[in-house]
């Protein structure tokens, strides 16, 4: 195989830059290999664990699972960001369940944004002053659940059906 060619602590600013810009021209995956690549440089590079973190968030219509995000909230220092990027992981696994289509999508969909909502609402209660992201997102997905009925909990009845099997 390879070995992987280190950079220099001294291009991580610049490194970091790039992330961003792949991240806008929908290049995750180049987004996240320069993160790991950070990463390697600085492994408690909070910026670039973030960044890490959005580009997989950003992968999940192309089948990059949740929990290779949520591995990442745990390595975040600050209690806000974890709640945070919790809600977010959650938000976006609910958009992605809704592209798919599957039968059950707005029953999935309406669990992870409820799940989303709670985060957020942890996020907001431990927000920095002037920093309302938090309240944002949780409108996001309220509006998303207002405005489309499909997004629903599931029936009483076809949860008590799978618990008596």
């Amino acid at each position: 195989m390879f070995e992987l060619k280190p950079i220099s602590a001294e291009s991580v600013p610049e490194a970091l830059s790039k992330v961003e810009r792949y991240r806008l021209l929908n290049e995750s995956w180049l987004a996240e290999s320069i993160c790991l690549d950070i990463l390697r440089v600085e492994p408690d590079n909070q910026e670039a664990l973030v960044a890490l973190l959005l580009s997989r968030t950003d992968q999940f219509p192309q089948g990059v699972a949740p929990s290779s995000a949520r591995e990442i909230v745990r390595q975040l220092r600050d209690p806000y960001d974890r709640a945070y990027f919790d809600g977010l992981i959650c938000e976006r696994e609910a958009a992605t369940t809704l592209r798919r289509g599957s039968p059950f999508a707005g029953y999935e969909a309406y669990d992870s944004l409820r799940e989303a909502m709670e985060w957020f609402e942890k996020a907001e209660a431990l927000r920095p002053a002037g920093n309302d992201d938090a309240i944002l997102r949780w409108n996001t997905c309220a509006r998303m659940l207002m405005r489309n009925p499909a997004l629903r909990p599931r029936p009483a009845e076809s949860l008590e059906v799978l618990l008596d099997d």
